[in-house]
């Protein structure tokens, strides 16, 4: 059974992607069950340089089924946004900051 779901990348993560996708939202249809993470491969967006994803506005992990007709959001690493509080791609933060410069997030460090 396939499904269609809809896409938008924002950001950087537009960079991945064609012309006629980026800033835009668009559809996929997905002839068999497909996870976040297989859809974010199966569109060419390196899994490491997503930070958050959300499903019909509900955060959701890497391996989380698309369902038909779901809207899913796809978020770059924050670097000024505190997001501690929704559903973790990894176990640690994606930005490492200096020595001696004061994180703006310190919950993420």
């Amino acid at each position: 059974m396939s499904s269609t779901a809809s896409f938008r990348m924002y950001e950087e993560l537009n960079d991945y992607m064609p012309p006629e996708r980026r800033k835009v939202t668009f559809s996929v249809t997905f002839n068999d069950p497909a996870t976040i993470r297989d859809a974010i491969c199966s569109l060419g967006v390196p899994p490491e340089e997503v930070d958050l994803v959300l499903v019909n506005g509900e955060s959701v992990p890497f391996n989380h089924i698309i369902n038909d007709e779901d809207m899913i959001s796809v978020y770059p690493i924050f670097e000024s946004l505190d997001i501690s509080n929704v559903t973790r791609l990894r176990d640690k933060p994606l930005i490492k900051f200096a020595k001696g410069f004061k994180n703006p997030n310190p919950k993420r460090s």
